[in-house]
């Protein structure tokens, strides 16, 4: 579905086979677009995200069976984020929520990576999309779930003026400053964001008039921008992205998504047994660690290209990017055991480059929580 955003004058599309494909990729000068994201205000279109709707007075207690996240009790005008496991454990889904009432019945939005698909728990049964794969969960639940892709569109200001932008508008939105905080009004829905840049707003717009909303926000003061913008400092921020940072093996606890998407405490959805299990006594075998890849040469490594330490694979390469100050920077899943300060190459070919581990993206290990549990018993 291709973003009526992208005729704009001076919008260029992302190339062939890029997962930005339908958005526009910059708008001419992709770093004074990231300055403007981190300095002021900027916009980008995200509408080719999926949008899906659940409905029905079970819609929360149902949710929290099915997704790794505590919703049970998830206020109207509040959100948060949540995976979809395979029996595994293993990440299929990442999805951000918001709650919130429309046409006067409450309702859940989840928005997600378009063409996600979901290892059936039938036995017998092959692939779904994530909407099957919901909808054939309902089982007995007073729940209704739809694709409202074609009714919604995601665009996302970034900028400590978000805010500013917004009250420009003089829109009904009286949205809270809290994290994931959600309003409705003025025909939109909006939710607040804590990264990849500070004041962060989501806005899911009536995609009809995607084209208005972008325009009066240009107006309003956002500078327009791509997802390159966007991808660099989600890279930044050590925020992975679903198919792109994780791969087929890919656990929450190797990219950050424990607490925040993964719920350790609760039970009852798949997967949870490898989430509790390696969360308390255990450690993911691999890290997403920040990048730093040589830009001595006009060629970089791609998403899914090894990562090399002493000629052998230790890892997986996410993310590519060109950031404003960082210059050529990526996320990778990368073996527990390299060290820090170990000389890698990433890519292959004329791909290849050498990579530096940012060290401060190493995350600190303390004693797992069940093993510090026994100790203390022992003590």
């Amino acid at each position: 579905m291709q973003s009526p955003v992208l005729g704009r004058q001076g919008a260029v599309a992302a190339p062939e086979g890029h997962p930005e494909a339908g958005v526009p990729w910059h708008f001419g000068d992709p770093f004074a677009e990231q300055r403007a994201a981190v300095r002021s205000a900027a916009l980008i279109d995200r509408s080719h995200r999926q949008v899906l709707a659940v409905t029905g007075s079970d819609r929360l207690s149902w949710l929290h069976l099915v997704i790794s996240q505590h919703v049970t009790e998830l206020a109207d005008g509040s959100g948060t984020e949540a995976l979809i496991l395979d029996a595994h454990g293993r990440v299929e889904s990442h999805l951000v929520l918001a709650h919130t009432t429309l046409d006067g019945e409450p309702t859940v939005l989840l928005d997600t990576e378009a063409g996600a698909e979901i290892t059936s728990a039938l036995p017998k049964g092959g692939p779904q999309s994530l909407l099957e794969y919901l909808d054939a969960m309902r089982f007995w639940s007073d729940v209704a779930v739809s694709d409202v892709t074609e009714d919604w569109a995601l665009l996302t200001l970034l900028g400590p003026h978000a805010d500013v932008t917004l009250d420009e508008l003089d829109l009904d939105l009286d949205l809270d400053s809290e994290r994931y905080a959600v309003a409705a009004g003025s025909g939109a829905v909006a939710r607040r964001m804590s990264c990849p840049a500070p004041g962060g707003i989501d806005l899911l717009v009536p995609r009809a008039e995607l084209l208005d909303w972008w325009q009066r926000l240009v107006a309003a003061g956002a500078r327009e921008a791509g997802s390159w913008a966007f991808d660099a400092l989600r890279v930044e921020s050590m925020r992975p992205r679903r198919g792109v940072d994780t791969d087929e093996r890919t656990i929450p606890h190797e990219v950050g998504w424990i607490g925040s998407a993964a719920h350790v405490a609760k039970g009852c959805y798949r997967g949870q047994e490898t989430v509790s299990k390696v969360f308390n006594v255990g450690r993911p075998p691999r890290n997403m660690l920040l990048l730093h890849i040589d830009g001595s040469q006009e060629i970089y490594p791609e998403t899914g290209d090894p990562v090399l330490h002493n000629d052998r694979t230790v890892g997986r390469v996410g993310t590519v990017v060109q950031h404003h100050e960082l210059g050529p920077i990526a996320l990778a899943l990368i073996k527990r055991s390299v060290p820090a300060d170990a000389e890698l190459f990433a890519g292959q070919d004329d791909r290849m480059a050498q990579a530096a581990i940012d060290p401060d993206s190493v995350p600190e290990e303390g004693p797992a929580p069940g093993r510090a549990a026994v100790h203390r018993l022992r003590g």
